[in-house]
């Protein structure tokens, strides 16, 4: 799944206004050493921290109904998953050019792409990630009580502070394989009556099925209509049936 937000990152940096600007986006560890290797303007995405989000988890089971596919409407359930567990994958994001000038255009360059994009819909997800059929929030550059300081971040990467831009993907992650549902129930009970210890033998076996369950409803729902209208009827026909009785 991780590989998968990269993709998703970089299709979202390198679009917007970077779109035909030929700038690469990066995922390796900006320390000193790859920082003195580069030979071009590049946007460096830092996967700095992995964490799940305890607030997002969920018990119980989820239905797939009438296929496999997660956004599938018919009334069987065929299959059914565990709530997936949400996770919060941190990048540090900066510019790297030869003046600060333009590492300050190219990074809000970056930020005017990426603000409009709060929440990815699983249309704009690739592959697994896609097809759990759930939307993906994103923040930029939002205040993370619990990530690790970006001080401490630079100095463990050996280098120096940049400006940056924390940006923050909280992705769902299956936490069990699909299982199969029991398949679903087509015939009523049946029951059978045997006497015990010389009683009567054993009789006829009787079933409901799900015609007669629909008969005897539409019986019992007629029979409870049936006295209801004829009660509406006298009470609409009764006084004008008396006054003709009295009449001589």
């Amino acid at each position: 799944m991780i590989h998968e937000v990269d993709e998703v990152l970089k299709g979202l940096v390198g679009g917007g206004a970077l779109a035909d600007s030929g700038i690469d986006v990066s995922f390796d560890v900006p320390s000193r050493d790859w920082a003195a290797r580069r030979n071009a303007p590049v946007v460096n995405a830092y996967l700095y921290d992995i964490r799940e989000d305890v607030t997002r988890r969920q018990r119980g089971h989820i239905e797939l109904r009438d296929g496999d596919a997660p956004d599938a409407t018919g009334d069987t359930a065929v299959r059914r998953r565990r709530p997936p567990r949400w996770f919060r994958l941190s990048y540090l994001v900066t510019a790297w050019t030869k003046t600060p000038q333009d590492e300050h255009r190219l990074l809000s360059a970056v930020l005017a792409t990426l603000l409009p994009h709060e929440l990815l819909s699983a249309a704009e997800l690739p592959d697994a990630l896609g097809r759990l059929g759930l939307s993906v929030p994103m923040t930029v550059a939002s205040n993370q009580s619990e990530a690790r300081s970006l001080a401490d971040i630079w100095s463990a990467l050996g280098g120096e502070l940049k400006p940056s831009l924390d940006v923050v993907l909280t992705v769902p992650f299956p936490a069990h394989p699909d299982y199969d549902a029991g398949p679903p129930v087509t015939e009523g009970a049946t029951v059978r009556v045997r006497g015990v210890d010389g009683g009567p033998p054993q009789s006829e076996e009787r079933s409901h099925r799900p015609h007669q369950v629909a008969a005897a409803r539409a019986a019992r729902t007629q029979s409870n209509q049936g006295p209801a209208a004829a009660r509406r009827a006298q009470s609409d026909h009764g006084p004008a049936v008396a006054r003709r009785t009295e009449q001589p």
